[in-house]
């Protein structure tokens, strides 16, 4: 199977998205990619096992994605063999009524992972310059101050928001969060394959709601904000991976193995030992227990 180097996929310099690949081939049969997967999902759980110890970083996994992406089965492909005390999943949606009494940031605040734990943002902050830069009507449900209409949503605006987006990912990475911002980028065709593909399965028409498809027209706006998300965010700190979607097996692959060599990196990350004055009883101890 095809070697995956890391740096291929990560998006350290401007990029125009139409140039991104959504297909990437691993020269391997689909039952190869699944037991390499597999074999990945372990040893990010024994790395895991290992960070909850360790309990000085966190992981921050943020995945983006037009619909049918795959995010949901990426998530529970490349996670399954973790200890579930050890990572925690939210979905970011339309905001509650409580959300939407704080600035947009403060759902995303409360959500973060404990040092140790892994956590996941199936949609993440970033919706908050994609969907309401698609629909900036979305905004007045905010009821900012400086935002009285559609009008008062200026280039000045956005740039502002991109600037408060750096800043909370660089204020947690300062503080040990480990950030991965997964861009899983499918082609329209594939899209158009993957809805009536729910369309014509009766066991998949429950993922099918009508708004896919009107979300679907507006897909070159928002193939332009994603470029201009990617292009305004992707920092050393918390970078953007182009992560080629069109199939879904290689593209958990791609995740995991960016995973598990980027965190391998990090020698400081160890499980921790007894202090040595327990340590020098470990005898005594079973012979306590022994003896009972």
């Amino acid at each position: 199977m095809k070697d995956v180097n890391i740096e291929h996929f990560r998006i350290s310099s401007q990029i125009k998205i139409d140039k991104l690949q959504t297909t990437f081939d691993l020269q391997a049969e689909e039952k190869e990619i699944e037991k390499k997967m597999n074999k990945l999902s372990k040893k990010l759980a024994d790395i895991q096992n290992t960070m909850y110890a360790h309990g000085k970083y966190s992981v921050l996994m943020c995945i983006q994605g037009m619909d049918t992406a795959g995010k949901d089965s990426l998530i529970r492909e490349v996670f399954k063999e973790f200890n579930v005390r050890g990572i925690e999943a939210h979905s970011f949606k339309k905001p509650s009524s409580l959300e939407l009494k704080h600035d947009y940031l403060w759902r995303h605040y409360i959500a973060l992972p404990a040092r140790g734990k892994f956590g996941i943002f199936n949609r993440t902050h970033y919706e908050n310059v994609l969907v309401t830069r698609v629909h900036p009507n979305y905004l007045m449900y905010e009821n900012m101050p400086d935002i009285q209409s559609e009008d008062d949503v200026t280039d000045a605006f956005w740039e502002r928001r991109f600037n408060e987006i750096n800043n909370f990912e660089k204020h947690i990475a300062d503080n040990g969060t480990i950030i991965f911002k997964f861009f899983l980028n499918l082609s329209k065709d594939e899209q158009k394959n993957r809805l009536l593909r729910r369309l014509n399965r009766p066991d998949k028409n429950w993922k099918f709601e009508a708004g896919d498809l009107k979300e679907r027209k507006l897909w070159d706006k928002y193939q332009d904000c994603y470029e201009e998300v990617i292009n305004n965010s992707s920092k050393e700190y918390a970078p953007w991976f182009n992560i080629p979607a069109d199939d879904k097996p290689t593209a958990r692959y791609i995740v995991a193995k960016i995973l598990y060599d980027t965190l391998t990196q990090y020698d400081d990350i160890v499980k921790p030992e007894m202090p040595s004055d327990e340590k020098e009883n470990i005898d005594l101890y079973k012979s306590q227990l022994e003896n009972e």
